[in-house]
């Protein structure tokens, strides 16, 4: 027979690694060309891999939860004419192997037909489970060749929300976002009882299961308690798993390991912070007419379903600002020592997630309708809540907008993404005493703060963009006189 690896693939994100979080095959399985065999969370997103040759699975080189770098193999197929019966190649891997394989000598190309599937996802029908069940080492990852006999069973009357898995369930049902939690928390996924549809673990069966797991320490002992009592509380220790090692009524310190969103975000500002020159400028101007716009949109019927909000209408005095200052929509090219203009803008909205904070843009949003903005706006919020932001989504912004006034925070300074010439933050939107026509009237007033490479944008052109964003908002008609 042929045996043909898989190795993890280069995104085409700049990322070196990432991390497996759910496998859909398991040894024996038979795959098609195109089908999606695992999802693993790069630093920026969910991502499904998809097979790119049929046969039958031979093996699983690494468990779920395990951080792999790219060019690592992952799985093993089996493409030709079995040698042996499909009995004995599922028997001859029955878990994930051990061994690491050895790592390749350079990246490996991005794989044709690589992407987020479009399509929802469909959970593959579970296997009966192994006659070995799946015992916890020290870092709480699973392994199926474990011992018959699991030690931790007698220890589930301690947590009344908290059961053993049942038999013939498998591997408890989850989204990605759940399962991280889940890890975060401490809490073994296969012992939380479903409240979801279709068996599915939810955020709250995840919160009842650490709390549950929390309050026998806490409340127990003040509580009058049967004869069989000290026997259950002994019990209580023999499954670990149920409360985070690190976290304890006395501890003074938390200590979480910097992976995923949060290092990638870490590494990028501080080279951001430390290879672009930043300026930032700032300007405190009248809204009010912009905001009975925005009640004014809301009531037109032609845009009725759709999302209109104040961030719409500084996204399109942005794009205005860029139609007349092109100068600002640029990158910085160090090895070829060029300025590259760019004639398109993929507006990124600065977001922030369970999973971190992520910057996806909206492509060619100066080419998009008010109504075609919203849409996009809408969907990119609403995706990237979900955590389903896909990589492409976050690739190639040119300008950014970070909302921090939804925190009631009036301005900040804000650091450029990587790669961008401007970042606006927006901030808090305020009835104060203002001087309009020559009276003290309360007004909605904002300050905008902009932050920009001064390699490529001198001061007069930063100040340039910035006043004309605000005369845009200042006095919404230029939206049309400036277009």
């Amino acid at each position: 027979m042929t045996i043909r690896e898989f190795k993890m693939p280069d995104v085409g994100e700049g990322l070196t690694e990432a991390e497996i979080l759910k496998w859909y095959v398991q040894p024996g399985d038979t795959v098609t060309d195109g089908q999606v065999v695992c999802e693993v969370e790069t630093a920026k997103a969910a991502v499904e891999l998809p097979i790119p040759f049929d046969g039958v699975v031979h093996a699983l080189l690494f468990e779920e939860g395990v951080t792999v770098d790219v060019g690592q193999v992952i799985i093993s197929v089996q493409t030709g004419p079995a040698d042996e019966a499909p009995a004995e190649a599922a028997a001859a891997a029955p878990a994930v192997a051990a061994a690491e394989p050895e790592a390749p000598a350079a990246r490996q190309p991005v794989l044709v037909g690589y992407g987020v599937s479009t399509a929802s996802t469909k959970r593959r029908p579970r296997k009966a489970p192994q006659p070995a069940v799946a015992a916890q080492n020290g870092t709480g990852v699973a392994h199926a060749a474990a011992a018959p006999a699991a030690p931790a069973a007698p220890a589930a009357p301690a947590a009344p929300v908290v059961v053993p898995a049942q038999g013939g369930a498998g591997k408890a049902l989850a989204k990605p976002p759940v399962r991280k939690l889940a890890k975060d928390l401490g809490i073994d996924l296969a012992a939380v009882v479903p409240t979801g549809d279709g068996g599915v673990v939810t955020r709250e069966d995840v919160h009842a299961a650490a709390a549950a797991a929390i309050t026998p320490q806490t409340v127990a002992p003040a509580v009058p308690v049967a004869p069989e009592a000290p026997a259950a509380a002994q019990a209580a220790p023999a499954a670990p798993v149920q409360v985070p090692a690190e976290v304890s009524g006395s501890a003074r310190e938390t200590r979480i390991p910097v992976k995923g969103v949060r290092k990638v975000t870490a590494q990028a500002m501080v080279g951001s912070a430390f290879t672009a020159p930043h300026v930032t400028e700032f300007i405190t101007f009248d809204v009010t007419r912009t905001m009975k716009l925005v009640q004014e949109l809301k009531d037109d019927p032609d845009l009725a379903g759709l999302r209109i909000n104040p961030l719409l209408l500084i996204a399109k005095a942005v794009l205005v600002a860029i139609r007349r200052n092109p100068d600002v929509n640029a990158s910085w090219d160090e090895a070829a020592q060029e300025i590259v203009l760019k004639h398109y803008v993929n507006l990124g909205i600065a977001a922030a997630t369970p999973r971190g904070l992520i910057v996806p843009n909206i492509k060619d949003a100066h080419a998009k309708t008010l109504g075609e903005l919203s849409q996009a706006l809408s969907g990119l919020v609403a995706t990237a809540r979900e955590g389903k932001t896909s990589p492409a989504d976050m690739q190639q912004g040119t300008i950014t907008i970070t909302n921090v006034g939804v925190f009631g925070v009036d301005t900040g300074t804000p650091i450029l993404n990587p790669g961008e010439s401007a970042i606006l933050a927006v901030g808090a939107i305020k009835l104060q005493p203002w001087v309009h026509k020559g009276k003290v009237k309360a007004r909605h007033v904002t300050t905008l703060a902009l932050s920009f490479d001064h390699r490529l944008i001198d001061g007069e052109l930063g100040s340039r963009f910035l006043a004309d964003i605000a005369a845009v908002l200042e006095h919404p008609r230029r939206l049309i006189t400036w277009s």
